[in-house]
């Protein structure tokens, strides 16, 4: 004689079966960036931020350029507010001497946990009376804007610019493995007023 499970039964049953499967196929869930890397710290003194200089000048973008051995020096240093920077290693082949990051592959924006790469971009940009690193909004406009590093002057050569209290560089790290990628980083978002400003 044969004999049926009642509907609820196999309903169940069919439920029960079709979760596990999926479970069993389907890829985990991607972890947020701010959980899927950490940040470690360099030694500021070996980096400095640059304000390059594009076509003859009347724009510019940011340049990070290391020091990474004592081997013959990078970059050098001339005035202030605005300090002008030399950069040597565009001179000689710096390969194991320096590092130079030029674009949004080598540095991203992050503050605290929370790697801001996908959600803000680094800009420079000439005011007038002086040039500025920003760090502007990219999906959300009601997002602030805000004022990472300022030149202290006008200029249109390679100019150095000076972080604003708060701001760091650091190095992004994966569990233990510290990559190339460099953060311009902050331990918490700035105040309102404190250093934020309008694009």
């Amino acid at each position: 004689m044969v004999r049926f499970l009642p509907l609820a039964v196999v309903t169940a049953l069919t439920a029960a079966a079709t979760a596990a499967i999926t479970a069993a196929v389907s890829p985990l869930p991607l972890r947020a960036q701010g959980s899927l890397f950490t940040a470690a710290p360099v030694e500021q003194s070996r980096f400095i931020l640059v304000a390059a200089p594009i076509g003859k000048g009347e724009s510019a973008q940011l340049n990070i350029y290391e020091q990474r051995s004592s081997k013959r020096p990078c970059y050098s240093v001339s005035g202030s507010a605005p300090a002008v920077v030399n950069p040597l290693l565009a001179t000689f082949d710096f390969t194991g001497i320096c590092n130079r990051y030029i674009d949004g592959n080598g540095y991203s924006l992050r503050i605290g946990a929370d790697d801001l790469g996908t959600r803000y971009r680094l800009s420079v940009v000439k005011t007038g009376s002086d040039v500025e690193l920003l760090a502007v909004p990219t999906r959300d406009t009601s997002k602030p804007t805000l004022l990472i590093a300022r030149t202290g002057g006008p200029g249109q050569d390679f100019l150095q610019l000076v972080m604003e209290p708060g701001w760091q560089l650091m190095r992004r790290q994966y569990g233990k493995k510290t990559l190339g990628h460099l953060y311009v980083f902050r331990e918490s978002w700035p105040d309102a007023g404190e250093a934020s400003t309008q694009p």
